[in-house]
C-alpha cells in the first residue's frame, strides 16, 4: 500500500476550519464594535497589546492565522478545482506557498511585537 500525505493536508484543513468557525465571528464582531467605539474595556489597545506580547498570546495570534491560511489555500484549492482548473499540482502549490509564506510573515511580525 503506498504512503499517503493527506494526513498532513487535512489536520490543518480541519484545525483551520474549525478555528474559523468559531473564532472569525468572534473577532469580526469584536472589530466592528470597536470601529465603532464600542468596544468592552478590556479590549483596548493596551490590553490587546500586553496580551500580544505574552508568550502565549503570540502562540494563539499564530495559529488562528496560520490555521486559517491553511484552511483558507485548502478550500480555495477545492474551487479551483471545481471551477474547472485542472492543474492541481500547480494551484496545490501556488496556495500552500502562500498559506506557509502567510504564516511565516505573520511569525516574523509577531516576534518584533
Amino acid at each position: 500500500m503506498a504512503k499517503s500525505n493527506k494526513p498532513v493536508v487535512w489536520f490543518p484543513f480541519a484545525a483551520g476550519g474549525t478555528v474559523i468557525a468559531f473564532c472569525m465571528p468572534v473577532i469580526v464582531l469584536l472589530t466592528l464594535l470597536a470601529a465603532l467605539g464600542h468596544a468592552p474595556a478590556g479590549l483596548d489597545y493596551q490590553n490587546m497589546h500586553v496580551f500580544a506580547r505574552s508568550g502565549l498570546g503570540k502562540l494563539i495570534i499564530f495559529g488562528v492565522v496560520a490555521l486559517s491560511l491553511w484552511s483558507s489555500a485548502h478550500r480555495l484549492r477545492c474551487t479551483c478545482y471545481d471551477f474547472g482548473l485542472r492543474a492541481d499540482t500547480l494551484a496545490a502549490t501556488v496556495l500552500y506557498a502562500a498559506a506557509i509564506f502567510g504564516s511565516i510573515a505573520s511569525a516574523v511580525f509577531l516576534a518584533r511585537i
